[in-house]
């Protein structure tokens, strides 16, 4: 009994140490799974109104493009101001935007048009809302447990996509389309709530940067200029591009290749929420030290699993395949975000984050319609196959230049320790 709690406990490190960060963690774990209820019922509402996987990635290209064009820049915004009042403002305003959905849906007045607009006006919040959240881990929990404290936190984003997912189908079946916009708009008070009760004397500040100009070009020049720090955001940005766009593939799949309806939408996230969550609780229990190398791994791990759901012939071995997909997917964003964490210098973490979360979410601007035509034109499951070979490669391709670029220093170790034993 002792090794489980003691196990326990290390897998709830964070939230153990810092009690703002147990306020942080059970006001997100109300208000995301709301925002998983309510992008799930965002797929069915564009494929009722226009039955086209282009809808669906025009969607997905008005919801980030806000962070593709301005995220860098809002990352500055983390690195000079208060990032607890950034979070109570950018809830806010999801929250409102929540409820309009509420109100159009339920009225009946909804058109693709406002679900575009709204999209990019929530895609504007995307933009700052993030990377000042990835970045405020470090000032609940401190340096050492910033792991720690991501892994929980994803725990939180993609398990309730677990309860999100199959609760969108459900209520939707009972209610109506209307129900999942009312009950994300009430979600958003908890997270509120949570920041608000925080104790500002229990934060661990960070260094601020000082405002001056060039804030931009300095963050990625201090980027490009770290191995440590540009090889991997190389490598999620081929990743993310291509392989991370399931609000597009997986309402897809589910609708054409299985024929089914909201709640076979719902459960497939469900199933990659449930491997997601179960990946982000290992990476929490392990705490591993963050490398390109374990990065490589999870990235080559992620694409042949998106290859293997493609290939699956039906929805309940489909279904049975996202869990390792999503188990590995997270295994692969833990490790990215963790990495640049680690390597980050304090002043410089707001705009480096950003440039993550640019990553991360702004290139499924680009990603989305991409493979939502390709997904129109070949078929889904070729969408799934396609896009975990591209993880596959480009994940492979970092790995091997990294040990190219480390092989001459490993050839000297080598050969001192041959001259040592001889």
């Amino acid at each position: 009994m002792s090794r489980l709690a003691d196990e326990v406990r290390k897998t709830f490190a964070s939230m153990h140490i810092s009690r703002n960060f147990r306020l942080f963690f059970a006001g997100q774990l109300i208000s995301v799974t709301g925002t998983w209820i309510n992008w799930t019922a965002g797929a069915v509402l564009v494929l009722q109104l226009t039955n086209s996987g282009v809808a669906l990635g025009i969607e997905t290209a008005l919801l980030f493009l806000p962070v593709l064009l301005f995220g860098v820049w809002a990352g500055s915004l983390a690195d000079r101001f208060d990032k607890r009042r950034i979070l109570v403002w950018a809830n806010a305003g999801y929250g409102f935007l929540a409820a309009v959905q509420f109100a159009l849906v339920a009225t009946g007045v909804v058109r693709i048009w406002m679900v575009f607009v709204i999209a990019f006006l929530y895609g504007l919040i995307l933009a700052i809302e993030p990377p000042t959240r990835q970045s405020f881990y470090v000032e609940l929990v401190g340096e050492e447990h910033i792991t720690n404290a991501v892994s929980l936190n994803s725990a939180v984003f993609t398990g309730t996509r677990i309860l999100g997912g199959a609760a969108a189908g459900l209520m939707i079946e009972a209610f109506g389309l209307w129900s999942p916009y009312l009950l994300d708009t009430v979600s958003y008070v908890a997270v509120i709530l949570a920041l608000v009760a925080m104790r500002p004397h229990e934060l661990r500040p960070q260094r601020k940067a000082a405002s001056e100009q060039g804030m931009v070009r300095a963050g990625l020049r201090y980027v490009w200029r770290s191995e440590e720090l540009r090889i991997p955001l190389l490598v999620m940005c081929a990743v993310y591009l291509f392989a991370f766009n399931f609000s597009v593939v997986v309402p897809l799949h589910a609708a054409r290749r299985f024929d089914g309806s909201a709640q076979e939408i719902g459960w497939m996230y469900a199933a990659l929420g449930l491997g997601a969550f179960l990946g982000a609780i290992a990476m929490a229990n392990r705490q591993p030290m963050p490398s390109l190398r374990r990065l490589a791994v999870a990235g080559v791990a992620f694409g042949v699993f998106l290859a293997v759901v493609g290939v699956m012939p039906t929805f309940v071995l489909a279904l049975g395949a996202m869990v390792p997909m999503g188990y590995a997917s997270m295994l692969f964003a833990i490790t990215a975000n963790s990495t640049l964490q680690r390597f980050t210098r304090a002043d410089m973490r707001g705009r480096v984050m950003s440039l993550y979360t640019t990553i991360f979410l702004g290139s499924s601007a680009i990603g989305g319609p991409i493979v939502g035509w390709v997904a129109e034109r070949w078929g889904t499951a070729t969408t799934f196959v396609a896009t975990g070979l591209v993880a596959v490669l480009a994940s492979g391709l970092a790995a091997l230049v990294h040990v190219q670029a480390r092989a001459p220093e490993g050839e000297a170790i080598t050969a001192g320790s041959t001259v040592r034993s001889a």
